[in-house]
């Protein structure tokens, strides 16, 4: 059993018809012959260990089912050692067992990041979901999008840094794996509902996470289109859902209306703002420093403005690069907040929180955010936020963390 987080990025030595031996210092410290390892997502029994290197046979079915074979000397590969009782479990659950050989047909720089689209066949589809999880090569990734025959992945900086695939180009073939919960759920549709929640109440990226693992599995689920919980115990009390802009759907906008159930409103970066003429509230605001701007709809759209779908359309205006200020009317119903300058180092507040998060994601700089209230209508507290969280399948960091390490 692995995670999908990469140990180290190694080196293949040699590899022949039946044999493949790997160069990975750091992995090959921690494996023992008869072990079980990880090499670009493929489970292999380790038969040999040296201080620098391991080597492991490899079938012809191996072959066959993976690009292992399609490997040369010298080649990167990522490397995991499978999991140990007592090891955090960062990542998602992975097998090793490829599941399909995807070919990538686009890749898109997107400011710091980068996003992929990968063609797979029928099966390994049916088994993704939007914001579920799939391994690309052994690395452990939030599912963006779903479409008839291909999928796309966010990559941000620390995926893309610490693994093989920030050399991902058109053409190339990948090991998939798609998640286990989802492929359980498929199996035993009467069961999905309870397998599923109990999986999101255990799992570590539902629910509170801290330090740097959970700043960045926070960031790539803002990277693909997710949501994240912000909670703010110093300045506010409250916590806020968090998504990002550019990736705003209608569905998100109702959740936000009937779940969450706060005040939604849109933090921008001031230099956007200023652009498309959208002008502060006169007044100094409230007590927290928030910086409420004049509120917007979009020009184009034929009703009141109000819908989840109206909504959606203006915040993804607004994040678009080419957006100019004859494209909304003044005042409508999205509220724009203006972003310190200075960004968290400023003001450790939910709208700069939610400005860092879009911006490590490498989306454009404007965020979706959300109180969340109680049902007896008083703002939802740690404890409950907590359960909102995992109820949700939601990551949930205090604003604290956000500023250590973004």
């Amino acid at each position: 059993m692995f995670t999908g987080r990469i140990r180290e990025v190694g080196a293949v030595h040699h590899i022949g018809e039946s044999r493949i031996e790997i160069k990975s210092p750091k992995v090959a410290a921690v494996l023992r012959i008869g072990g079980s390892v990880a090499v670009a997502g493929v489970a292999l029994t380790v038969g040999e260990v040296s201080e620098e290197k391991f080597a492991a046979t490899l079938s012809v079915e191996t072959r066959h089912r993976s690009t292992l074979g399609e490997l040369v000397s010298g080649a990167p590969v990522n490397v995991e050692p499978a999991l140990c009782i007592g090891d955090p479990l960062d990542g998602h659950v992975v097998q090793g067992h490829v599941d399909a050989v995807g070919k990538i047909t686009r890749v898109d720089d997107e400011g710091i990041g980068r996003r992929v689209w990968v063609r797979a066949n029928d099966r390994a589809l049916a088994d993704l979901l939007p914001k579920g999880s799939v391994a690309i090569d052994g690395v452990s990734l939030t599912v963006a999008e779903v479409l008839r025959d291909r999928f796309s992945v966010a990559l941000v900086p620390t995926t893309l840094a610490g693994t093989t695939l920030s050399e991902l180009a058109v053409g190339q073939r990948v090991n998939l794996e798609t998640d286990l919960v989802s492929k359980v759920a498929g199996r035993h549709a009467d069961a999905a509902g309870a397998a599923l929640s109990a999986v999101i109440s255990s799992l570590p990226w539902a629910g509170p996470l801290t330090g740097r693992l959970g700043v960045e599995k926070a960031v790539a689920q803002i990277a693909a289109g997710g949501a994240v919980v912000v909670w703010d115990p110093i300045r506010e009390g409250e916590g806020d859902v968090v998504f990002a802009g550019a990736r705003l759907r209608p569905e998100a906008v109702t959740f936000l209306l009937t779940q969450a159930c706060g005040h939604t409103t849109v933090p921008c970066d001031l230099e956007r703002l200023e652009r498309l003429e959208i002008p502060p509230l006169p007044g100094d605001g409230d007590r927290h420093g928030t910086a409420p701007h004049l509120p917007v709809d979009l020009a184009s759209s034929t009703g009141t403005g109000i819908s989840p779908a109206e909504r959606s359309a203006t915040v993804r205006r607004l994040a678009h690069p080419e957006a100019r200020p004859a494209d909304f009317l003044r005042p409508g119903h999205v509220f724009p907040l203006g972003a310190r300058r200075g960004g968290l180092a400023e003001r450790a507040g939910h709208t700069e929180a939610s400005i860092a998060l879009c911006q490590a994601a490498a989306l454009p700089t404007v965020a979706v955010v959300c109180e969340v209230m109680s049902p007896g209508g008083s703002m939802a507290g740690e404890a409950e936020l907590e359960r909102f969280a995992l109820r949700w399948g939601l990551p949930m960091l205090p604003v604290g963390d956000l500023l250590t390490w973004l």
